[in-house]
């Protein structure tokens, strides 16, 4: 006999493990939930426009700075090559950004949720470099306040 006992065993209460977190453990109870894009109007393609998925793209922090990688001017470009691709064409603040693989992560998750989106694309560019020019104005503004000189 065994003294180890497994993660099934501990959740398993005889009547198997919940599928889903609903008082009756069926997913089938679970509420419906529009999907939160559902509302966004879409182009002939049944993709949104370039700018609504760069809009999107205002959902990725740039987690060292703390604010959207749209208003920080890092993306350069958001282009639809064919029906269901998305091209990022974007920079970082420097070439050995350590975080390189979470912004392209998080920028290839929000715009795989757009509706009709199927493949994601993120380019990383260092021509033109980036600089504190391409800062929206509200960003430099608190980036000023915080003490940084941009």
């Amino acid at each position: 006999m065994s003294d180890t006992t497994t993660i099934s065993e501990l959740l398993d209460d005889g009547e198997g493990i919940p599928e889903a977190d609903t008082p009756t453990g069926r997913a089938e109870d679970a509420p419906a939930r529009p999907h939160p894009f559902a509302d966004l109007p879409l182009e002939d393609d049944g993709m949104p426009t370039t700018e609504a998925l760069t809009n999107a793209l205002r959902a990725v922090i740039d987690p060292e700075i703390g604010y959207n990688i749209v208003d920080l001017g890092l993306v350069y470009e958001v282009t639809k090559p064919q029906r269901g691709q998305v091209h990022v064409l974007m920079t970082l603040t420097s070439v050995g950004c350590p975080l390189t693989e979470i912004i392209h992560q998080q920028c290839s998750v929000i715009m795989g949720a757009m509706p009709g989106v199927d493949v994601v694309d993120v380019e990383f560019t260092f021509t033109p470099p980036w600089s504190t020019d391409k800062i929206a104005d509200y960003v430099r503004e608190e980036l000023r306040a915080m003490g940084m000189n941009v």
